[in-house]
C-alpha cells in the first residue's frame, strides 16, 4: 500500500473520506493480524496504513472545523 497523497484526499467529500477511513482501518487490522501470525513480513505496510489513517482523520477534522 502506498501513501495517499494529501492533494488527492482534499478533493474528496466528507462522506468519501469517512468511507476511506473505514476501509483503511479494516485493512490496518488485517495487516496487523497477518504480521502476528507470520503470514507477512512487510512491517512498512502497517506504518503506511497508520499514516494514511492519520492523514484522513486530519482532513476530516479540518473539514468539520471549516479550516482551509
Amino acid at each position: 500500500m502506498k501513501a495517499l497523497s494529501t492533494k488527492e484526499l482534499r478533493s474528496k467529500s466528507l462522506e468519501d473520506l469517512q468511507t476511506m477511513l473505514d476501509k483503511e482501518r479494516a485493512a490496518l487490522y488485517e495487516d496487523r493480524r497477518k504480521l502476528v501470525f507470520r503470514e507477512d513480513k512487510d512491517v512498512n505496510m502497517v506504518k503506511n496504513r497508520r499514516h494514511n489513517v492519520a492523514r484522513i482523520l486530519t482532513l476530516i477534522t479540518e473539514m468539520k472545523r471549516g479550516d482551509k
